[in-house]
């Protein structure tokens, strides 16, 4: 199984075909279009398995898997949190694609807080967290460290983290580069897992991507 994360920074109609060449059996996408209201063809039928959620029909989260990937949609209450797709892929495990939202990282935390019984170490949380623990301090106890340890006590860790041996907040490869500058670059994408399913994984580029969005695709192969 290949998925990729990853924050298009917008117009993903134009650049679906540009992620396609990690040939990824499911992709999580941030600040992409609604594909019910787009008319680009070849975009419909990137999309033809896809759940998607937003309040900015050009702007949302979108889940597309290929045709013959069973795509659920789990429809776990969100109670106006933004935003967060939970569905079941192949009737074997849970996917949270994420895009957090202001406050970022105690968005998540909430949701994380509201399911978490339902998170077993089958559960792969994917996405666009907007979040480090170098900003715990400004988050109070809805922090990043509180829900990276709730998420370890589910089974689930960093496959970043796991494979590079690296600490939160001390990673070396970023995903975010602010105003696609390499001196304002973070790690703020994520795809937590339980470690002994991780075969792979990788972060794009900034010379490969820097031309077409601020995030570098995150990809994990299990």
């Amino acid at each position: 199984m290949r998925i990729v994360s990853w924050n298009c920074n917008g117009k993903f109609r134009e650049k679906f075909k540009r992620i396609m060449i990690y040939d990824a059996d499911v992709y999580i996408i941030q600040e992409c279009e609604n594909p019910s209201v787009i008319s680009d063809e070849d975009y419909k039928k990137f999309a033809s398995n896809s759940i998607w959620t937003g309040d900015n029909k050009n702007r949302g989260l979108g889940v597309f898997a290929k045709e013959d990937v069973c795509l659920t949609d789990k429809k776990w209450e969100d109670y106006c949190l933004r935003y967060f797709i939970s569905c079941n892929i192949n009737n074997e495990f849970n996917l949270i694609g994420v895009w957090a939202m202001r406050p970022y990282i105690e968005e998540y935390y909430v949701y994380q807080a509201i399911h978490k019984e339902k998170y077993d170490e089958k559960t792969v949380v994917i996405g666009d967290f907007n979040s480090n623990a170098i900003w715990d301090s400004s988050h109070g106890k809805r922090n990043h460290a509180a829900a990276v340890k709730e998420l370890s006590e589910k089974g689930l860790v960093s496959a970043y983290h796991h494979l590079y041996k690296e600490n939160q907040g001390e990673e070396t490869v970023p995903t975010f580069y602010m105003y696609r500058k390499i001196v304002r670059s973070y790690h703020i994408d994520y795809c937590f897992i339980e470690p002994k399913r991780i075969h792979r994984m990788a972060i794009g580029r900034y010379e490969e991507w820097f031309d077409i969005s601020d995030h570098m695709p995150v990809f994990i192969e299990f």
